[in-house]
């Protein structure tokens, strides 16, 4: 009630000139940066002459910031910069400066809204689930039960600026040097193609540890064998920071020629590495989103969170659900691995599907 109270007293306003300055703002987490590079490829195709800057935090900045449709980057003090009063200034602080004529809020939060009004941005787009969009007045309803992709809802904020209808898919273009580094790697090792990537870790973020999420170990590894060995494939096992056991375990169980990279690659070599391989799998994570992203044929395992609001927003993308789980956005079940049997088959039916049998 408090929100839509406080819309009704902040004005609404209609679309003016074409913006010199906007800024997009999504600052956590990966995933969910990776899937506003829909929004963003959008904004430079609506607006290809203006200065686009991203307010995002330090753990995703790393993943976008390569991009081409970018000029710039406002990298927040932290991923979620808006959780305490001083971090809620600064932000406002850093907006003020930048001297923004427009704003592309994807966050949902009714402090976001605020802080993007407080910053005396003119033209404001944002979301508004339940009135927390007061602060926008480019306000773009949201239903928070229908189940949308995030990807197409952050393309409604855009299309709403834009006064279009613009449709593109998440996108995290190759760079040059990126997959010359990768070849260089691959070299070192003698792996060559066919090789498949695959992810044991995620669900760990600044704004959540869901482990829930992660595929069990074992049968991890036996998928890996049986794809990778009919294929003649080898296996390149990719971990983050505190990845190192997972990676080895699943290391351990391989019978096909491995190797194990754990913190070893940036976002864009991951991305250079993931587009040449036959294959990358992974679980619901935010290198799977930015492997998919980068053109890889992607595979990713859902527990928790729902396909049709998570999946990688890729034509080459398959997301494969445990069988009987529940849908519950912040779960933090552990897993059964007998709940993963039949996924395992579905795994590798989707890998077929994906990469030909």
């Amino acid at each position: 009630m408090i929100y839509r109270l406080l819309r009704a007293l902040f004005p609404t306003a209609t679309k003016s000139a074409e913006p010199r300055r906007i800024v997009l703002i999504r600052t956590c987490c990966i995933g969910d940066a990776v899937m506003a590079t829909a929004a963003l490829k959008a904004l430079r195709e609506a607006y290809p002459k203006t200065q686009i800057a991203w307010a995002v935090g330090p753990w995703s900045e790393r993943a976008i910031a390569h991009h081409p449709a970018l000029d710039d980057t406002l990298v927040t003090e932290a991923d979620m910069p808006l959780r305490s009063p001083g971090g809620f200034w600064t932000f406002v602080g850093q907006l003020r400066a930048g001297n923004y004529d427009a704003a592309v809020s994807l966050v949902r939060s009714p402090l976001m809204s605020l802080a993007v009004w407080l910053a005396g941005i003119p033209l404001r787009a944002g979301l508004d689930s339940g009135g927390r969009g007061f602060g926008y007045n480019l306000r773009v309803p949201l239903d928070p039960d229908a189940p949308e992709h995030e990807s197409e809802i952050y393309l409604q904020v855009v299309n709403a600026l834009a006064g279009r209808d613009i449709h593109v898919y998440a996108n995290l273009p190759l760079t040059e040097g990126a997959s010359v580094a990768v070849r260089k790697r691959l070299a070192a090792v003698n792996i060559g193609a066919p090789y498949i990537v695959a992810h044991p870790g995620g669900g760990v973020n600044p704004g959540a540890r869901l482990e829930c999420k992660r595929f069990p170990l074992q049968q991890l590894a036996a998928t890996l064998n049986q794809v990778a060995e009919a294929r003649a494939a080898s296996v390149i096992l990719l971990g983050g920071p505190g990845d190192g056991e997972l990676v080895a375990e699943v290391q351990r169980r391989l019978i096909v020629p491995a190797v194990g990279w754990v913190d070893r690659l940036t976002f864009p070599e991951i991305g250079a590495l993931a587009a040449e391989a036959l294959l990358y799998i992974g679980n619901d994570s935010g290198l799977t989103h930015l492997a998919a992203a980068s053109g890889a044929k992607t595979v990713m395992l859902m527990r928790p969170t729902d396909p049709r609001r998570y999946a990688p927003y890729s034509p080459d993308a398959i997301a494969v659900r445990v069988q009987g789980a529940q849908v519950r956005a912040y779960s933090v079940a552990k897993t059964d691995p007998r709940e993963w049997d039949d996924t395992c088959r579905s795994v590798v039916r989707a890998i077929e599907e994906i990469v030909g049998g």
